[in-house]
């Protein structure tokens, strides 16, 4: 056996293992895919699809209002979107968003898509919540199936803390005839 066979095997494995290694660290820390279990989304994602995940977008750029996210609870993981942010004081009445008492249209939701009234001090109390606002690095999350989803509005969910959130989707993959960017 000729020693240059023999180097370039080990240089050939050295290359699949870097190669191995980069993707690993991709799928562990850059981006994952994230099955979308449950109907709290419809219509915008159904219980099936497939989601191409963020892990560092929130990370390096700040959140935005119907930035869809994946959200780590105890022991289970929520798919919602961000509705509040930060400093802001979110009510519903008569199926309109108030952000800071001025009218909202969501443009995301189907118009026969009901969202029951709110107000803040129903989410958050005030010892928590000061000046009747969303706390610094805290967000107000809800399902797009505003009749059927465990949200910030459900006093066992309630504001989801930044730490709390896992990643941003991006791009609904599966099924592949309805590939569709979503941030």
């Amino acid at each position: 056996m000729d020693l240059r066979d023999i180097k370039e095997f080990f240089r050939d494995c050295f290359d699949y293992l870097i190669w191995f290694l980069g993707i690993i660290i991709i799928f562990t820390f850059v981006i994952a895919f994230h099955p979308v279990a449950g109907n709290s989304m419809t219509s915008t994602l159904e219980e099936g699809d497939v989601t191409l995940v963020s892990k560092f977008y929130h990370k390096i750029f700040d959140l935005e209002r119907n930035d869809i996210v994946i959200i780590k609870k105890g022991s289970k993981t929520y798919i919602k979107r961000i509705i509040g942010l930060p400093l802001e004081k979110i009510e519903y009445s008569k199926n309109y968003l108030y952000i800071n008492d001025h009218r909202t249209k969501e443009m995301f939701l189907d118009d026969d898509v009901f969202t029951e009234n709110f107000k803040f001090e129903d989410i958050c109390d005030l010892k928590k919540c000061k000046d009747g606002v969303i706390p610094k690095d805290y967000y107000l999350v809800m399902g797009d199936n505003r009749g059927n989803s465990l949200d910030s509005r459900d006093n066992s969910f309630g504001l989801v803390s930044k730490d709390e959130i896992i990643g941003v989707v991006m791009v609904k993959v599966w099924p592949i005839n309805k590939i569709k960017v979503l941030n």
